[in-house]
């Protein structure tokens, strides 16, 4: 093997385009960086992009998955009630559970897809189960048909979080249409980025109505293109509740504060011009590494792709498989020290995130989730790498393993 130069592998980047920086400008100039005009026009363009009806943008990935579970309170559900989510992800997800004010029953996952076990979640369901949040960790969507089909059985709401899945499809839909409500991240290291900021996509008005509502307090302002906030225009309905009474300071409901402003929409309405140019690339790299991932059987794995679906490629996990003569510190600090940047593939948030013990689950509840949160890494595939930077990912790793195996 030819010796190589040492290359530096960020695990993610962000493009912000000429058209951004100068939206940028117009904004700070006019004065007006709250929400307003621009947040509208991106959460449109998203809708469009992924054929959804509708995309309420707010200011975080974990607002959004929050906010999303915070609807099921005008549609029948009660502080306490239990959302089912898979015991391996960000904990972003069991946060936003409790910060919607749910309880967290957790599920493991499968150790090839990283998913939620859907044999599993009916064991997991009780009285007070409203909602199923499956994650598509790592862009890989979850077994949809089999989660959708318990949540149907069950009258169960079904809203995943996609936040690593931009651009995944599910039998030739884009996952942004599979589930009442679909929650996304966008973080500055994801696909479509905003630097910080989230979306939620929806096929139902009412939903959305209520996402609108829900990120600026519980408002009863919840009109999809507000008038006074991206023209400074009279409101007709602004009195609709009669003398003394601005609906803009009506609250009818419980509410955050978790709205996008207009610089972050401008970031984001310049990468959705560069979309497809940063899904195609990041996919080459996911796809070519994955397909040289087998040569590290029985060592090391990855996901595999199926044929009736797209991973979004979000970025590369890496699982220590069977009982090598190394451990996770070790291939990280190797790939570290040749300058790749790794990132450990999360936790088992009931098991191994110290602040959900108060929920009482103990080690081994959770085997496949607490196996990947010891024994796994993720890198990155972002846009800014090519054929060489893969190659060098790759070959790094074949020589790490001639020397530990």
């Amino acid at each position: 093997m030819k010796s190589e130069l040492k290359m530096r592998i960020p695990f993610g980047t962000i493009s912000i385009t000429e058209k951004s920086k100068e939206l940028i400008k117009q904004i700070l100039e006019s004065e007006r960086v709250s929400s307003g005009k621009y947040v509208r026009m991106f959460e449109k363009m998203f809708a469009e992009l992924v054929g959804a009806k509708h995309a309420v943008a707010v200011s975080s990935g974990t607002d959004a998955d929050a906010l999303a579970l915070a609807v099921l309170y005008d549609f029948g559900a009660r502080r306490g009630d239990e959302i089912i989510i898979p015991a391996l992800s960000f904990v972003s997800t069991g946060n936003a559970v409790l910060q919607a004010g749910f309880k967290p029953v957790f599920v493991d996952v499968d150790v090839v897809t990283l998913n939620i076990i859907p044999s599993k979640i009916e064991a997991a369901i009780t009285s007070k189960t409203r909602a199923i949040m499956p994650v598509h960790l790592m862009g890989k969507p979850a077994d949809m048909d089999a989660i959708t089909a318990i949540a149907g059985k069950h009258k169960l709401y079904v809203i995943p979080d996609a936040a690593e899945a931009h651009g995944a499809e599910y039998k030739g839909k884009n996952v942004a249409v599979v589930g009442d409500m679909v929650a996304y991240s966008l973080y500055v290291a994801h696909i479509i980025t905003t630097g910080e900021g989230g979306i939620v996509t929806t096929s139902r008005p009412d939903f959305a109505e209520v996402l609108r509502s829900l990120r600026s307090h519980g408002r009863a302002c919840k009109c999809e293109s507000c008038v006074l906030n991206t023209a400074s225009r009279y409101c007709d309905k602004r009195f609709k509740y009669g003398d003394n009474a601005d609906i803009r300071f009506m609250f009818e409901r419980i509410g955050f504060s978790a709205k996008m402003n207009e610089m972050e929409a401008a970031i984001g309405i310049g990468n959705m011009e560069i979309y497809k140019e940063i899904l195609d690339k990041r996919r080459e790299n996911l796809y070519y590494l994955m397909e040289k991932f087998d040569k590290f059987h029985p060592y090391l794995a990855t996901i595999k792709k199926e044929p009736d679906e797209e991973i979004g490629p979000h970025a590369l996990p890496i699982i220590i498989m069977g009982r090598p003569k190394f451990n996770r510190n070790q291939l990280t600090a190797y790939l570290e020290k040749n300058g790749i940047d790794t990132r450990t593939l999360f936790s088992s948030i009931p098991t191994q995130c110290p602040g959900f013990a108060f929920r009482k689950y103990k080690i081994g509840d959770f085997p496949n989730a607490e196996y990947i949160g010891e024994n796994a890494i993720h890198i990155g595939v972002h846009q800014d790498l090519g054929k060489k930077e893969c190659d060098y990912i790759i070959n790094t790793i074949e020589k790490f393993l001639s020397q530990h195996s």
